[in-house]
């Protein structure tokens, strides 16, 4: 399933819609990537809100996305970790180290701005 990334302003942001397969993830990381570059955006969002379940394999590839967006000129905020999903990733040791996370869209996008202004 193909997710849908939206262009707003100069950041990307991607919301997922429903339980992504391994595949569908890698597609949504090598995406994101490619249009940072051809957007030339300076932040991306990843709203997970509807995911009730981050296993090993999400974990790594939003943190390799979170990385790879870096290397790009980006930020990016995930947004939308449900409490249920936070405290099984906490329990399991799984962890997104240094990747901005938010409470949901809003605030990923006052974050952005707020870090963006910092930067300038």
């Amino acid at each position: 399933m193909e997710v849908p990334i939206l262009k707003q302003g100069d950041y990307l942001i991607a919301s997922i819609q429903s339980a992504l397969s391994d595949s569908d993830l890698v597609q949504l990381r090598d995406a994101l990537v490619e249009k940072v570059g051809r957007f030339r955006s300076r932040g991306v969002i990843v709203d997970v809100t509807v995911l009730d379940v981050m296993d090993s394999f999400s974990t790594r590839i939003l943190r390799d996305l979170a990385h790879m967006i870096r290397l790009r000129g980006a930020r990016t905020v995930i947004v939308g970790v449900q409490p249920e999903v936070a405290f099984t990733m906490v329990q399991l040791g799984l962890r997104l180290e240094g990747i901005a996370t938010a409470l949901d869209l809003e605030e990923g996008l006052a974050y952005l701005d707020e870090t963006g202004e910092k930067e300038s």
